[in-house]
């Protein structure tokens, strides 16, 4: 039996999804790409998951689409599902219900770059590198530029498209790609702490605050404050809400209901 391409690991709370290619370098083939539409759809709908962590095995975190399965593909409509497929992942990652984190510990270039650019917080390896490196080769990295423009400065993704060029885990902090770049051998214990810091907080909360963060993001100045007017006002009548003001006033844990 071959090792299944995703792995999934539950423990309190908190799921880890980890793409299972090494040697492959976690290319996003057909294959692993449903499986991970497939799992997200099932953590979207499971309340008990209140965080999820993106990793990966072997030396690089993602080299981005499988070229060599690419390169096989017969015909427009075959190499156009793929793209979709990859772009459905990317959604479902930006509009799951609970937050994402990416570990990443190696390389992530092209799908990869977008991978981390796609998540909700991302932290690094001191080592770890980003490029979206498609320029080189002939074919611009135009599907990884939607989430890559919107985690980074114009300019710098600009930089990143035109070039090709690694960008190293300090620069790619600075510019906004990832939240924190660490030395290798923490970097477990500090994903390991956000996930467990966001998962001790209302989940409904957060749920709420996720998709209104994204939501206003696309919006003009008044129409994002009117909506989130109204998304605030919708929390504050929440139980949730309610108990975590109490408990705050009288000075004590609050005890979650997660709604």
């Amino acid at each position: 039996m071959l090792d299944p391409a995703l792995l999934i690991r539950a423990d309190s709370g908190i799921t880890t999804l980890t793409l299972n290619r090494p040697a492959a370098r976690n290319a996003l083939s057909v294959a692993l790409m449903t499986e991970m539409e497939a799992a997200l759809a099932a953590i979207a709908a499971d309340r008990s998951v209140k965080v999820v962590i993106l990793a990966a095995n072997g030396p690089a975190f993602c080299a981005g689409h499988d070229l060599k399965e690419m390169r096989g593909l017969k015909g427009r409509d075959a190499v156009a599902e793929v793209f979709a497929l990859c772009s459905r992942v990317m959604t479902a990652i930006v509009r799951l219900p609970q937050p994402v984190i990416a570990k990443v510990h190696g390389m992530a270039t092209a799908a990869g770059c977008q991978l981390v650019a796609s998540c909700d917080l991302a932290y690094g390896a001191a080592t770890a590198h980003f490029a979206t490196p498609g320029v080189n080769i002939g074919l611009f990295c135009s599907t990884p530029m939607v989430a890559l423009s919107r985690a980074v400065g114009r300019k710098q993704a600009m930089e990143m498209l035109l070039s090709g060029r690694p960008v190293d885990a300090s620069l790619a902090e600075a510019w906004g790609l990832i939240n924190k770049a660490v030395e290798p051998e923490q970097l477990d214990a500090v994903v390991a702490e956000m996930a467990g810091l966001i998962a001790a907080k209302s989940a409904n909360t957060v749920t709420v605050g996720k998709e209104a963060f994204y939501r206003q993001m696309e919006m003009g100045l008044d129409q994002a404050y009117a909506y989130a007017s109204e998304v605030m006002t919708t929390n504050m009548l929440a139980r949730d809400a309610a108990e975590g003001i109490d408990a705050f006033l009288e000075k004590r844990p609050p005890r979650w209901e997660g709604c």
